[in-house]
């Protein structure tokens, strides 16, 4: 245990890292966790730009629109070929009707006489029925059968729907596809046939209606010859796009993989930059204002000494204080130092580095263990220890300034996969999210942890609850989960 500020320093032994028994088991149930970073560095590596996956992208949505543009190309196809014949069937019965069927019609056919059904029946089967033609009727206008292909039909009566009627009534050509549900359809095989109604007259002015109906096998035929020529248009002109984007394309995302390279190291060289400016300035530090503060200090108490032996009391007692001001103001620039930039961490190691900072933390009865586990450090690159460094330190500081007097327990260990920090206090604590306040300034220490925890791909966590302290843990994933051996 190390006790800051009373002088008492102890290490206590790294625990198994198998067998947890720090802070974390503390009031973990009761208070229930606050996220305040998520593992976001593999959505930063997705949000690279790859050109080969974008072409990729570009290759999958041409096949997504092509999908799309098929479905919809069918179905117009087929309602269009299903347009398209209706009206040649149409149109065939108009040319049936009077050509072949209204020249055939006798008066006798009105009354039923076989011999004119008969004479009609050889008609039809010599120059209607064929391919295009599989049903033909005559009707008169109370619904009677005169005639049809099928004997059973002869006769027979049925009533006449409102577009027969409509036919009879307004004398003109109607054609549709038929569900062929009604009564007069039940000899008919199949689901739909082309059905053509259209009026015809005897000799004497006679009114009859002329049905005929057309496979439907025809529409399918010609939905696919107009889908074929659809089709052929549309995947050439989508092919043809494809090969005029995917080089521009292609150019443009090495364009932008170069810049964002560039950026990437400009960005790198910063923080090289940023460390190296820190060095310097706490090398400057270092060798120049402590130094000549340690010399001040050692001359000042030296001339305390002196005043004491030589009997002037109240000199030695002012030379006394001013010695103890400037140790203050040396151990006040060696914190700093250790802020600005730790050297243990680069030269030692975190433990160290960790050992270093317990050291520098300065709160009035703040006692402070550290408990750490070599492996879990020893899996830690450079970058995941600095982060745990850098949230050890946060986390102190908060300690120092909002929970003393207190007792901190900061325990580095391993669990599966991932390498934990818990740094917990048995403090005040806090309720709500004080963090969330973009305006409070002074938590912006818990924002930067939280933004350095996202962009390491690590988990940044606290719970606490007032009165019962509070307990941060930083959960860091192994290097190989990255796909770098560690």
């Amino acid at each position: 245990m190390a006790q800051v500020g009373t002088g008492r320093t102890t290490s206590s032994t790294p625990r198994d890292s198998g067998s947890p028994t720090s802070p974390a088991a503390v009031g973990e149930p009761e208070l229930g966790w606050s996220t305040l970073s998520t593992t976001s560095a593999r959505s930063a590596r997705d949000a690279s730009v790859h050109p080969r996956r974008i072409v990729v992208q570009l290759v999958l949505g041409v096949l997504g629109v092509l999908l799309v543009v098929g479905l919809v190309g069918s179905l117009a196809s087929r309602r269009l070929a299903e347009r398209e014949a209706v009206n040649d069937a149409a149109n065939t019965a108009d040319v049936l009707a009077e050509a072949v069927i209204q020249p055939a019609v006798t008066q006798a056919l009105l009354t039923g006489s076989p011999a004119a059904v008969a004479a009609m029946d050889k008609v039809v089967h010599e120059r209607v029925l064929g391919p295009n033609v599989v049903r033909v009727k005559l009707w008169s206008t109370d619904g009677t059968v005169l005639y049809a292909d099928e004997p059973r039909l002869v006769g027979r009566t049925f009533s006449l729907s409102s577009e027969q009627r409509q036919v009879l009534s307004s004398p003109r050509t109607t054609a549709e596809v038929s569900d062929l549900s009604r009564s007069e359809n039940q000899f008919e095989s199949g689901d739909r046939l082309l059905e053509v109604y259209r009026p015809v007259w005897s000799p004497r002015g006679s009114e009859m209606l002329f049905e005929m109906y057309a496979p439907y096998d025809q529409v399918g035929q010609r939905a696919a010859e107009l889908w074929r020529g659809f089709a052929g248009v549309t995947l050439s002109s989508l092919l043809l796009l494809v090969v005029l984007v995917a080089p521009i394309l292609w150019r443009l995302l090495e364009r932008l993989r170069r810049a964002q390279g560039q950026r990437e190291l400009l960005l790198e060289r910063a923080v090289d930059a940023s460390a190296e400016e820190r060095r310097r300035i706490a090398a400057s530090l270092h060798d120049g204002p402590v130094q000549e503060l340690a010399a001040t200090s050692f001359a000042v108490s030296g001339a305390a000494a002196r005043a004491e032996s030589a009997g002037e009391r109240p000199l030695a007692s002012e030379l006394a204080v001013a010695a103890t001001s400037v140790r203050s103001s040396i151990r006040s620039l060696r914190s700093l130092l250790v802020d600005i930039y730790p050297p243990s961490l680069e030269g030692a190691g975190l433990e160290v580095a960790l050992t270093d900072l317990v050291q520098s933390i300065r709160g009035r009865d703040l006692d402070i263990r550290l408990d750490l586990d070599p492996a879990a450090r020893l899996r830690l690159d450079p970058e995941r220890q600095r982060l745990v460094y850098r949230v050890a330190q946060e986390c102190l500081r908060n300690a120092a300034k909002h929970a003393g007097p207190c007792t901190v327990a900061v325990t580095l260990y391993r669990e599966d996969d991932d390498v934990l920090l818990d740094v917990l206090d048995d403090g005040a604590g806090f309720a709500g999210r004080p963090w969330a306040d973009a305006a409070d300034q002074t938590h912006f220490g818990v924002r930067v942890m939280a933004d350095l925890a996202s962009s390491a791909g690590a988990l940044l966590q606290v719970a606490s609850a007032p009165g019962r302290g509070t307990h941060w843990r930083l959960v860091v994933p192994l290097a190989q989960r990255d796909g770098v051996e560690p």
